[in-house]
């Protein structure tokens, strides 16, 4: 499983435009403090603009409990932005002139040990070597566009790219929600590229040829096979095809309609002013007057249904999203666990900002939602006690058996709610929680819930002791916090009418 650890602790980045504010905004949300060098004088606006965009984003994407968030600091040169850096992601514009020259003057400042990495989509690592300081630092880590989204990243390595960089490389890119892949041999444009490449290229004949407009290539694409490459990819999408003979009956049914005239993949069209003119007026009659912002946040917003979506099925990047998930839940339980130390009290566990799905017809906070955020709540506890991926997954764990949960407020769109939880009791089997939710930097109730929970032995089915040291543990919070008031509400029910 992918550890949050596992991450770079500083990234120096060098270019801020779509591509580096994609990963500027990847790593401060991931927790880790990055500094960027861009010549461009509107830098700093578009880099926030970017992070706008991309905290937007993770709040509807995911309620993992994030780490606060990195600072983004510009500077003023490439030595600058590569000092102290484990990893450098270069992204400047697809020159390999430009890109030499700034690879060599990261290889010559950063760090001996740091990765250095190039967002080239498709220039030979081995070119981009030749000017440096420690050649075998460097790898490709190729991401696409919005980087704070998608997860894919190719990671490819020059001649002179040592293994073990290869491996490190690897390692960050999955500690920070990315799906690595690995290839063993560089070619121009990698694997993904080459792929675009081709449906690009017979994009534009057929908008050259007057076959298609814009629009209906793209609605070829979403309403059709797009929706199964999110899922499936390209051969098992066919091997489905073939039915229950598989793939060979499919090469075999459809292998020859290969040898038909249907494209014109090895002809580039000649991008003339009458073309050009085509395509740009098409595209702008698609666009209906919405600005690029709105566009990507429109993209954002159909990203995430479509990767949570996978997310429930475990399959593709959902897969990869629950992962990185997982992976910030055990550091976040990590962080809080506790130790043989003076315990806060009451515990502040779990935050989160509240995205555009929890919000009902009435314009504020659905009550499931509430109920969403103590069950949260209560397995950040559970990590802090050491009830962790490994534990239940040895056959153990709490299972809330009841819960008592009383509205006081309202919460809207975009609020950032904190939970706070006291321990009212604990013995061999049983574990009281009381809950209660404030919006951060607030002492004033938005809800409150009440928990019992039992100690179960998953096999059997039935409640079971803690082992010793667990009910230690639980047995010493309980202790500390028998000393803090009872909190108002605990123990209450409805009344009858």
């Amino acid at each position: 499983m992918t550890t949050a650890d596992e991450a770079p602790r500083s990234v120096g980045l060098l270019g801020g435009g779509v591509i580096g504010g994609g990963w500027a905004a990847r790593f401060a949300l991931n927790g880790i403090d990055v500094r960027l060098f861009d010549p461009d004088p509107e830098a700093e606006r578009k880099v926030a603009e970017v992070m706008g965009n991309a905290r937007r984003a993770l709040a509807r994407l995911t309620r993992a409990p994030l780490p606060p968030e990195g600072a983004i600091t510009l500077v003023a040169s490439v030595e600058d932005a590569v000092e102290g850096a484990d990893l450098v992601q270069e992204s400047a514009p697809e020159r390999e002139d430009l890109k030499r020259d700034l690879l060599g003057r990261a290889g010559r400042a950063a760090p001996p040990d740091a990765i250095i990495a190039s967002s080239t989509s498709g220039l030979l690592p081995t070119r981009l070597q030749l000017d440096m300081a420690g050649p075998e630092r460097l790898v490709v880590g190729h991401p696409f566009n919005p980087v704070y989204l998608l997860p894919l990243v190719e990671v490819c390595g020059g001649e002179q790219s040592s293994p073990e960089t290869l491996t490190r490389a690897a390692a960050a890119y999955r500690a920070i929600g990315m799906q690595p892949l690995e290839l063993s041999h560089e070619i121009d444009g990698f694997v993904a590229d080459r792929l675009l490449e081709a449906l690009w290229r017979e994009a534009l004949w057929l908008v050259n040829d007057g076959v298609a407009t814009v629009s209906e290539i793209d609605d070829a694409i979403r309403f059709g096979a797009g929706l199964r490459w999110a899922s499936m990819g390209t051969f098992l999408t066919y091997r489905i095809a073939g039915g229950e003979a598989g793939m060979r009956h499919f090469m075999a049914q459809f292998g020859p309609a290969l040898q038909w005239p249907w494209t014109k993949l090895m002809d580039v069209p000649e991008l003339t002013d009458e073309l050009l003119d085509r395509v740009v007026a098409q595209s702008d009659e698609q666009a209906a007057g919405r600005s690029a912002r709105e566009l990507e946040r429109l993209r954002d917003d159909c990203l995430v249904a479509v990767i949570q979506g996978l997310r429930a099925q475990g399959v593709g990047a959902g897969e990869v999203l629950a992962d990185w998930e997982r992976a910030r839940s055990a550091a976040a339980g990590a962080g809080a666990r506790l130790g043989d130390g003076a315990i806060p009290a009451p515990l502040r566990l779990y935050e989160t900002t509240v995205p555009a799905d929890w919000i009902d017809y009435n314009g504020h906070v659905n009550d499931s939602r509430y109920l969403l955020a103590f069950g949260e709540a209560t397995d950040a506890l559970l990590a802090a006690i050491g009830v962790d991926d490994a534990y239940v997954a040895a056959g153990a764990s709490y299972y809330t058996v009841e819960t008592h949960l009383a509205h006081q407020g309202a919460a809207f769109e975009g609020d950032r709610l904190q939970v706070s939880t006291q321990v009212l009791g604990a013995d061999a089997k049983r574990l009281q929680l009381f809950h209660v939710l404030t919006r951060a930097g607030e002492d004033a109730p938005l809800a409150t819930a009440e928990q019992m929970l039992l100690h179960v032995d998953a096999a059997a089915q039935k409640a079971s002791e803690a082992p010793a040291e667990l009910a230690a543990r639980v047995t010493r919070l309980a202790a500390a916090h028998a000393s803090l008031p009872r909190p108002e509400g605990a123990g209450r029910a409805i009344r009858t009418l």
